[in-house]
């Protein structure tokens, strides 16, 4: 299967998954599941800032749309695509990154994947909750829903690319 296949299916996949699942599903304290961010995370590590800030558009955009959440889902998105290239290149290998593999769990390893997808998804979830509760007093509570939905968030994302994306072994 090509990459923009793979791209487009996974796109798709995320964005079903987000929008019929996981926005139907209430837990309290504030906690939101989100598996849409997984999305930039698994694209091209070549990929330009400015495809990385659209693709984050169109899909944040998508989810608003059926969530009726105004732009919440697309800002946060774009702030998640933004410092994506600063993070991976604070995170980056001695040798620099293998165009050959993906920014997934099984080709960069468990570390990599729990620094770089763990800040990618506390900036997203700060800036989602910042901009959805829009009060500084309630700043504990933005503090909570963060952390709260990032555990959850990052656990289901583990999940997924467990289930979804294969390990190729050589034989």
């Amino acid at each position: 299967m090509n990459t923009v296949t793979k791209h487009i299916i996974r796109f798709i996949t995320l964005w079903i998954l987000q929008v019929l699942i996981f926005n139907q599903l209430e837990f309290g304290f504030g906690i939101h599941m989100m598996v849409y961010p997984l999305f930039i995370m698994l694209l091209p590590f070549d990929l330009g800032i400015l495809s990385l800030l659209l693709y984050a558009f169109l899909l944040g955009l998508s989810i608003d749309i059926f969530s009726n959440t105004y732009g919440l889902h697309a800002s946060s998105l774009l702030m998640m695509a933004y410092f994506r290239p600063f993070i991976f290149n604070f995170f980056a290998p001695r040798d620099g990154y293998d165009p050959l593999k993906q920014a997934t769990i099984n080709d960069m390893g468990g570390s990599w994947f729990l620094f770089t997808y763990g800040n990618l998804l506390l900036i997203h979830h700060f800036w989602f909750f910042l901009i959805e509760i829009f009060r500084m007093n309630e700043f504990l509570f933005i503090l909570q829903n963060t952390l709260f939905s990032v555990i959850i968030s990052f656990i289901l994302a583990i999940v997924l690319q467990t289930l979804m994306i294969k390990k190729v072994t050589p034989k």
